[in-house]
């Protein structure tokens, strides 16, 4: 009993913080996009990719968002792209 309550309780804190996570700017600009073109796709890469791939029919918001954070060079986190 006791070990089925800890296996609960980390798979709902896992949960949780899964769900927090994903609130960056992709997440809060795209979000209506996501949820008309990418719904079934996963956080690990799947939803930015389906977003690309439909880059030209989501809104210019979540446009912005793709072309500054993102691809692995730190854009969005403070660096932004070199000028």
């Amino acid at each position: 009993m006791k070990m089925t309550s800890i296996v609960i309780l980390v798979s709902t804190m896992a949960s949780i913080g899964t769900a927090t996570a994903q609130t960056g700017p992709v997440a809060t600009q795209c979000k209506e996009d996501i949820a008309k073109y990418c719904a079934s796709e996963t956080h690990d890469g799947g939803i930015r990719s389906c977003l690309q791939n439909h880059y030209d029919k989501v809104t210019a918001a979540c446009q912005q968002a793709l072309d500054t954070t993102g691809g692995g060079q730190g854009k969005g986190m403070g660096k932004g792209k070199s000028k």
